[in-house]
């Protein structure tokens, strides 16, 4: 008998991005395996109230106010009526979040915690500890994930990261990798590429024109890259607030017939790009993971990049080309390098994908995950779900103000539960329907065919 979950996060379809994927591809492979999944989010535009997706797939569009950036205004107490409602509709079992910075995936596990829900929740991204958002991120981190049953990672680098920024204890915290849609990332047949043209060397990037991205090393090594050696051309696709200077950059050094830039591209024909290139190049300067990575080693690209985060657990060595600092001149040599290895043959881009498909395959990343499931469900024990329990790890964590504030939060949350339970008893909640397995669809169809 599978476990009934909801995902919850304030960024999903129909925005496209890492974490979406990731919820998503997660989601579709736990329903492969026999779960049951519903998504809850905020509405996108017109897109409000409940959509299914493929096999199933539930999607609760929440009418929550967005502040920015696809992140709803939190109040920590406003989302409890509604999400309250789903959890008893759906007879959820668990509650997953996803991301450090959803407001709604942090008041999922507060609440799911005050009503003795079992809860897991999953980060993707690396966070500083010295500018103003990252601290005030690490603090709400803090207050949220202080009753959380179990934390998941996506790179070692990123546990030891969450260690720091919240102050959690290494044994409730479990490492998953990313993972990709190898078939959707096949390679061009060796032979086809063997006998294009190799006078020429095409780099490709893909990503965001942000300064964390690498953007500002970017602008300036190409046109140091295509002034040294004229076989070398680049193919950049991506959008953000830093466009305007890739195209100044093409401008400036007379770029326009070695330098493409395709602004941004839908992830679905990812593929069609990266299949153009030789090299694929990654000049991030913060990582957790780097999933781009993977799909252009499938694709049969050699990768070059920057060993910042997580970036070196991804790929085995002799797929990447790492440059030993964020640098503009360690990029170029790695570039160089990366280059001569093409050109010489040094490397074998022709075996990447059947590797990175024995590597990286979701119904793995789903049934570990699974096994988290099965931890939190089974192994914590009634009395870690104790109020009072709950209350005196609050008054554990540093800082005067901060515990009794934390503290108070508790108190209203369980005061707010009970006059729920008073106005709006479980009993008057209607239970929603399953959507049927695929197994239970083929035995009707059987059996209305033997009918007739």
């Amino acid at each position: 008998m599978g476990f009934k979950i909801a995902m919850v996060c304030d960024f999903f379809y129909p925005q496209l991005g890492g974490v979406e994927f990731h919820i998503y591809h997660l989601a579709q492979n736990l329903i492969s395996q026999g779960h049951s999944v519903v998504i809850i989010t905020h509405q996108y535009k017109d897109r409000i109230g409940v959509r299914y997706l493929t096999n199933g797939l539930k999607v609760y569009h929440v009418p929550f106010w967005v502040m920015c950036k696809e992140t709803t205004f939190s109040t920590v107490f406003s989302t409890f009526p509604i999400i309250r409602n789903i959890l008893i509709r759906e007879q959820i079992q668990i509650i997953h979040s996803h991301g450090a910075v959803s407001t709604l995936g942090h008041e999922a596990v507060f609440h799911g915690n005050t009503m003795g829900y079992p809860t897991v929740f999953t980060d993707h991204s690396l966070y500083a500890f010295d500018t103003t958002g990252a601290i005030l991120a690490n603090k709400i981190l803090t207050f949220t994930l202080t009753n959380v049953d179990r934390v998941i990672c996506v790179s070692n680098s990123l546990k030891e990261n969450m260690i720091l920024r919240a102050s959690l204890e290494p044994e409730r915290i479990s490492v998953i990798p990313n993972a990709v849609v190898a078939k959707d990332f096949e390679p061009i047949p060796h032979e086809m590429k063997l006998t294009r043209e190799k006078k020429s060397i095409t780099i490709v990037v893909i990503g965001r024109m942000v300064g964390n991205k690498g953007a500002d090393l970017l602008t300036r090594l190409i046109p140091l890259i295509c002034s040294r050696d004229d076989r070398v051309n680049f193919i950049i696709a991506g959008d953000g607030p830093k466009f305007i200077d890739f195209q100044q950059m093409i401008e400036a050094n007379r770029l326009e017939e070695r330098v493409q830039l395709l602004g941004a591209v839908p992830h679905e024909n990812f593929r069609d790009v990266m299949c153009q290139g030789d090299i694929y190049l990654h000049a991030s300067l913060t990582e957790a993971f780097g999933t781009v990575l993977v799909e252009a080693a499938s694709c049969g690209l050699l990768i070059v990049t920057t060993a910042v985060g997580g970036i070196p657990e991804v790929l085995p060595p002799h797929m990447t080309v790492f440059a030993k600092q964020t640098s503009v001149s360690a990029l170029v040599s790695a570039i160089n390098k990366g280059i001569e290895l093409i050109r010489t043959r040094a490397v074998d881009t022709s075996t990447f994908h059947d590797e990175v498909t024995e590597m990286y395959d979701w119904s793995e990343v789903a049934k570990r995950t699974v096994s988290v499931y099965e931890d939190v469900y089974y192994n914590i024990s009634n009395d870690e779900k104790n109020w009072v329990y709950m209350l005196k790890r609050f008054y554990r964590r540093e800082g005067l103000w901060v515990r009794h504030l934390h503290a108070l939060c508790c108190v209203i949350d369980y005061m707010l539960f009970f006059i729920f339970e008073w106005l709006y008893p479980r009993s008057e909640i209607d239970i929603a329907p399953k959507w049927p397995s695929k197994e239970k669809i083929e035995k009707m169809t059987n059996a209305e065919t033997f009918v007739e």
